[in-house]
């Protein structure tokens, strides 16, 4: 498997403010990167043969990746200049079929690749070498309201990637299989350990890296759909980061390189952590999320009430998808409610979705940057905006979700959360690359 292993441990969480509290006493020191590199190699087969040429080949390489890798895909021995299909499909761990699709021409040589030809047509177009994997959509017939998340770390996603003869609709009919090759895409790198913690009122799970530390660490943080995500935590655990409580007695997490990362509701939660006396965080990561709650605090440990008891600025589009924007906008966040700002005393990057439909997250970046420069600490702040990016920002490569079920009972409900697939492709690839020379600048120099 072509893995890069950044030592680290990743711990992901769900727990309330009070109980992030106790994270206020762990040690920890600086760690030492060790790098391990296997070699990926090509696994191929040949559908189509002929009289008159080799047949068609179609390679893939590594193909076992982690998910945030880009891999090459190349097709050789076609006619010259001749039409072609690449097809790919996977299913995700719920069974549901993703499936993407792209027209190319082979060139003067009968070669094709994705990462130096445009495609002409399909789910994308233009050059892409990652094309096939961000497209994605559900198939045809497949379930309303399908988001793509990974539930099980601890397996790949198994893409089976083939070239059709002409450009083709692959669900809109028969079409000739040239070639063909599978490749995997993984979450977590080979010797990360994963660990289940249920103790003190927390629930998350620990991800650590190979080797005997010390590691750096990260909490991640996610929004108000509930449950345990594990495969951002996984994937940083690959590039090398550690967990941020529990550990005070940990063997392979000592020091104060200690790190946050929070998307949407994960955010706000976030900055409480990193405001609470006694809590000081080496550095800080908001992707689209609210400096303080319009929903009612039930207690003073952050937790609130029951989301969808307050539907005062909810907003519905013509098909009746909801649109939580204006639930986070500060005109409409009680003063008391807000984080105090003035607080934070370590570096805060904010990743901003401009075409964000789930929170007001360009409103809520200027209130935080003009908090900070009124304080004096406006150099703490980095501010990356992407225009045509939605709320949901994710690991490079994930295909994005524009709409999707947000609850089933007491009735169906589709939430928008925003992006178009190319911007939206661009923003995840630029900002997770950012977002990793960042924890290194912050967590290990």
């Amino acid at each position: 498997m072509n893995i890069a292993h950044r030592d680290s441990i990743m711990f992901r969480a769900n727990a309330s403010v009070k109980a992030m509290g106790q994270l206020s006493h762990i040690k920890l020191k600086p760690d030492f990167t060790v790098c391990r590199k296997l070699a990926g190699f090509h696994r191929l087969t040949v559908r189509w043969k002929s009289n008159t040429r080799p047949a068609p080949i179609l390679m893939a390489a590594p193909v076992r990746a982690l998910i945030d890798e880009q891999i090459s895909i190349r097709g050789h021995f076609l006619p010259l200049h001749c039409p072609v299909t690449v097809h790919a499909r996977m299913h995700s761990d719920e069974g549901d079929l993703w499936e993407s699709f792209a027209h190319y021409y082979a060139n003067e040589s009968g070669a094709l690749s994705l990462t130096r030809d445009p495609s002409v047509g399909g789910s994308y177009l233009g050059c892409e070498p990652m094309g096939l994997f961000w497209s994605m959509q559900p198939a045809p017939g497949e379930r309303e309201g399908l988001r793509l998340r990974k539930k099980n770390v601890e397996t790949p996603y198994v893409v089976h990637i083939s070239l059709l003869e002409g450009h083709v609709s692959p669900s809109e009919g028969q079409s000739t299989e040239l070639a063909a090759v599978t490749a995997e895409r993984w979450y977590i790198a080979p010797g990360v350990k994963r660990i289940e913690i249920n103790q003190n009122r927390l629930v998350g799970t620990l991800f650590i890296p190979p080797g005997p530390g010390p590691f750096p660490a990260l909490l991640d943080l996610w929004g108000m759909g509930g449950g345990l995500q594990e495969y951002r935590s996984s994937l940083l655990a690959s590039r090398g980061y550690a967990a941020f409580h529990l550990l005070q007695d940990h063997p392979q997490v000592v020091s104060d390189r200690v790190g946050i990362i929070g998307l949407s509701f994960g955010c706000y939660l976030m900055l409480r952590i990193a405001t609470k006396t006694g809590v000081k965080p080496s550095c800080l990561i908001g992707i689209n999320g609210p400096a303080g709650s319009t929903v009612p605090l039930s207690d003073s440990d952050g937790r609130t009430e029951q989301f969808e008891s307050f539907q005062k600025y909810w907003n519905f589009d013509d098909e009746g998808r909801v649109i939580f924007k204006e639930v986070s906008l500060p005109a409409n966040i009680l003063p008391e409610n807000f984080v105090k700002l003035e607080k934070l005393d370590c570096p805060l990057m904010y990743i901003v979705g401009e075409d964000d439909l789930s929170a007001s997250s360009i409103e809520n970046a200027d209130l935080i940057e003009e908090s900070l420069r009124s304080a004096s600490k406006g150099h703490l702040f980095t501010r990356l905006s992407y225009p045509g990016a939605g709320h949901l920002i994710e690991p490079p490569y994930s295909p994005n979700a524009r709409a999707s079920m947000w609850s089933i009972k007491p009735k169906k409900l589709i939430t928008m959360w925003g992006g178009h697939p190319g911007p939206h492709a661009a923003a995840q690839e630029d900002a997770w690359k950012k977002m990793l020379d960042y924890l290194e600048k912050n967590l290990r120099s």
